[in-house]
């Protein structure tokens, strides 16, 4: 009798089993898939699994900024300035969570162009973006309502945004209608501004020790930042100052 009730458990229990092992295969390949191919560093391809419409190369060099300078950094938000201001092009990613948070307009500033974006400094007054990687600040209330603070990692780069007050923050120019209506997004004083609509939740994910890479493929910044080189721990020092 036993037997029998033995024979009868293994039975019943054969159809999960075989139930279970087309899940396990599924996760075993799923897991194959995601896997970064030669040569693609793995953040570099969570970045493009998770944004497949942004710019390879921005992605690519955001990537290995980050890698460089905080390899264990939770968020991080890509801004790629080669795209004209009517395009989605702002990205805030969940590194840990594996998570696209936001896709978004972003403006440029007055100094930088129209609806492109091709000039960049780091002069107070200019009216210009800068480019490079940001590490984020403390949120505050301001003239612009609820913005974040940036601090530039790049010397001659960036290294100024604090000082030129360049931060993310809200603005009624940066929205469908006002592209509907001029053909761009306004722009601001080179500050990143976003939709007022996610300026609470976006800077909400990004403030306080999370990092803003901005990308556009001027020459002199890509043959000279120390994030694009990672010369040692000259990189990381500089990140953690």
């Amino acid at each position: 009798m036993s037997f029998c009730l033995r024979a009868s458990t293994i039975v019943l229990s054969l159809p999960l089993v075989l139930l279970s092992l087309p899940l396990q295969a599924a996760s075993f390949f799923a897991q194959v898939a995601s896997a970064a191919p030669p040569g693609v560093s793995p953040l570099h391809h969570q970045l493009l699994q998770l944004a497949p419409t942004a710019t390879p190369e921005a992605l690519r060099l955001a990537a290995q900024s980050l890698s460089c300078a905080d390899p264990d950094a939770e968020r991080l938000a890509v801004i790629d300035y080669s795209l004209p201001s009517t395009e989605p092009r702002m990205w805030v990613f969940d590194l840990h969570q594996h998570t696209l948070l936001f896709e978004e307009l972003v403006s440029h500033g007055q100094g930088s162009g129209d609806a492109v974006a091709e000039v960049f400094s780091n002069i107070p007054e200019s009216h210009q973006s800068s480019i490079g990687l940001f590490r984020t600040m403390n949120s505050y209330y301001g003239r612009n309502g609820y913005s974040l603070r940036l601090d530039g990692l790049e010397p001659a780069v960036n290294d100024l945004a604090f000082e030129r007050a360049i931060v993310i923050h809200g603005a009624d120019y940066v929205s469908d209608d006002f592209i509907t209506q001029t053909g761009r997004l306004g722009r601001s004083h080179g500050c990143p501004a976003v939709r007022e609509d996610i300026t609470y939740p976006l800077i909400d994910s990004l403030k306080e020790n999370q990092y803003v890479f901005a990308y556009y493929p001027d020459e002199e910044w890509l043959a000279t930042s120390q994030f694009l080189r990672c010369p040692n721990d000259r990189a990381h020092h500089l990140a953690q100052r």
